[in-house]
């Protein structure tokens, strides 16, 4: 069932809203005894939201199928999106899906491997912005008013409609919402999106813990940043759109927004993928490492915790090869001892 069919009564569609799909949502709820013990928690109070196993790999599928499903019942002649690299992937492949011209903007050099090739293979025409993130959404929010086109960015309001069922996925696999949850925040769509549908859920609310990297925090800083920096990519964004919704989350929640070092979120990342057997892209560990960070400051959660990871390890192998195995040689036929 698509997502749009199961939560339908929760989302702006009508009977005439084509649904555009490809078996996006129902993403597993992973208990992570490891972390909790990392964390000094609790066995059975930390969960992983892992968003990678969406079809194009990112929890973007959830906001794509809206967005795209209103595009085409609205006529539109075509979509585009300026991206660091999962937009790109997630709108060129629900935009083959739905038979509609799709146009990417992206940052020059600053997009990995993984996410630009899903972007070409999908058929997206490219162009490559000089500048950063910023600039590109800049570029593609002109370019759309001016042409006609659809955007599909977190700007997309039905973007964060879709988005937001993974709220209400969370807190049917548990029973309830959680207490805490913690999670990356980039151009902050996602925790707007998780903050709409918690509330739309009523009852108990999480506090909604928020953790950007140290180079590209602007909400952190309280002001933009010019020239973003870090290894998780997906969230080098310097002057969030959804700003004010990421605020909204934190402050009506009664939660924070942090920020994290490259090494902590290299080190979560690579903790999840040794423990837990879960690989996500560095981006998805910020939330984890911002866990780690605060109860290591005596200051951890009680009760239930979420961590959502955004995104699938195979999206930036380029990070992975980083950490080199362990390498023996074998010639057949000689005696080999573990």
């Amino acid at each position: 069932m698509s997502l749009i069919e199961r939560w339908r009564r929760r989302l702006p569609v009508t009977r005439r809203t084509p649904v555009v799909s490809l078996g996006e949502g129902d993403t597993p709820l992973i208990r992570a005894d490891r972390l909790a013990q990392a964390a000094g928690l609790e066995p059975g109070s930390v969960f992983l939201k892992f968003e990678g196993t969406n079809p194009t790999g990112s929890f973007k599928d959830r906001g794509m199928t809206m967005a795209m499903s209103k595009a085409l019942e609205q006529g539109c002649r075509g979509v585009l999106c300026a991206s660091t690299g999962n937009t790109a992937a997630s709108a060129s492949a629900y935009a083959a899906k739905a038979g509609l011209r799709c146009v990417v903007f992206l940052p020059r050099g600053a997009v990995a491997l993984g996410k630009l090739m899903q972007a070409v293979m999908h058929g997206a025409e490219i162009v490559e912005v000089a500048g950063n993130f910023d600039a590109a959404l800049k570029t593609a929010l002109r370019i759309a008013d001016e042409q006609g086109f659809t955007v599909v960015n977190s700007s997309n309001p039905f973007r964060i409609e879709g988005q937001k069922t993974a709220a209400f996925e969370v807190a049917e696999a548990l029973g309830r919402s959680p207490d805490f949850q913690f999670m990356p925040v980039g151009n902050a769509g996602n925790i707007t999106a998780y903050w709409k549908g918690y509330k739309e859920l009523g009852g108990r609310r999480p506090r909604m813990m928020g953790f950007q990297a140290a180079g590209a925090a602007p909400l952190v800083l309280g002001r933009p940043v010019p020239a973003p920096r870090t290894v998780a990519t997906a969230i080098r964004i310097g002057d969030p759109y959804s700003r004010a919704g990421a605020l909204a989350a934190r402050d009506e929640s009664g939660g924070l927004i942090g920020s994290v070092t490259d090494a902590q979120i290299l080190a979560s990342y690579r903790f999840l993928a040794r423990e837990e057997g879960v690989f996500c892209e560095p981006a998805s560990a910020a939330g984890v490492a911002g866990l780690l960070k605060v109860c290591r400051a005596g200051r951890g959660p009680r009760g239930t915790v979420v961590c959502v990871l955004t995104g699938h390890g195979l999206k930036d192998p380029g990070t992975a090869a980083r950490f080199s195995p362990r390498r023996r040689a074998f010639a057949p036929g000689r005696r080999f001892e573990l």
